[in-house]
């Protein structure tokens, strides 16, 4: 494993346990504005953070790719095996997190049994970035604390383990197309993690489909059956929300709004925006900026 980091602080005595193929570690630190870090490991990673870390830390797997191609730190990643990952804080932040150090094989031994060893595979494979943590923070709080102190048999906390990889990986059936014609909500976060990186919240169907592991054929299908929606409509959607939150926290003109979210001119985005949120955007703008 390499991991190098410049500007974090550790806070406390790290805390970390080590259980059957897998090695718990509990942080408590600081990042100072600039503070940036680098980690490659040939077996997959696990970090859950304890509070919002994505107005502070920014995150790439591409190196030198930190301007063009960084999104924000979620509250829960995945990170598979030889997956390069580099972060930089925009501000300084106190933060906690645990970090999972999972072998591989036992990864693998663990999710065939019921998924098949193609399935396993195939989730062990695809990285996973959540904002939404929902009861895995509940799950990694247990967790900590038999880290921090061990109370019971090692298999409690290598069943925490279980339950959280479970929760977090997008585990599907073979061939990746789900059974009952619909996105899992993780193939949904990924997907709305993606969108909202993107400035102009602008991504190809092929893009889309890219990011959820599925053909562009088969994403279009399953898509519509989940959300009510065409992909491009959905997009539309998140990129008028977009707009609003334009119109609503910046001084931007409506011209300069429909040219930094991919429209072509105002005239495109108001149409779009009319026929989404029912009004024009400047009316819009004045029902907003009177309340």
């Amino acid at each position: 494993m390499t991991c190098h980091t410049e500007g974090i602080k550790v806070l406390a005595p790290v805390k970390w346990r080590s259980l059957d193929g897998l090695v718990g570690v509990f942080w408590d630190a600081e990042g100072y504005s600039g503070a940036r870090g680098y980690y490659l490991s040939p077996d997959p990673r696990i970090v859950i953070f304890f509070n919002d870390v994505s107005p502070h830390i920014k995150m790439t797997n591409r190196e030198g790719g930190m301007i063009e191609h960084s999104r924000p730190m979620t509250r829960a990643v995945y990170v598979p095996a030889g997956v390069p990952l580099w972060t930089s804080f925009t501000s300084a932040h106190r933060f906690s997190h645990l970090d999972l150090h999972l072998h591989k094989d036992r990864m693998l031994r663990f999710l065939s049994p019921a998924v098949g060893t193609s399935a396993a595979l195939a989730a062990l494979r695809r990285p996973v970035e959540i904002q939404d943590v929902g009861a895995i923070e509940t799950l990694a709080g247990l967790l900590v604390d038999e880290v921090s102190n061990p109370a019971k048999h090692a298999l409690y906390a290598e069943s925490l383990v279980g339950t959280i990889v479970s929760g977090l990986l997008d585990i599907q059936d073979l061939g990746g197309e789900p059974q009952n014609g619909r996105l899992t909500q993780a193939q949904m976060n990924r997907l709305v993690t993606r969108v909202n990186a993107r400035s102009d919240g602008r991504l190809t169907v092929a893009e889309m489909a890219e990011t959820v592991g599925l053909s562009e054929s088969w994403f279009a299908n399953v898509f519509k059956q989940t959300t009510g929606k065409t992909p491009l409509q959905w997009q539309l959607g998140k990129r008028i929300d977009l707009a609003q939150k334009l119109l609503v926290e910046s001084e931007l003109t409506i011209a300069d709004i429909a040219a930094q979210l991919g429209f072509s001119d105002q005239a495109h985005l108001t149409k779009a925006f009319r026929q989404i949120a029912g009004e024009t955007p400047a009316a819009w703008r004045r029902v907003q900026q009177g309340r």
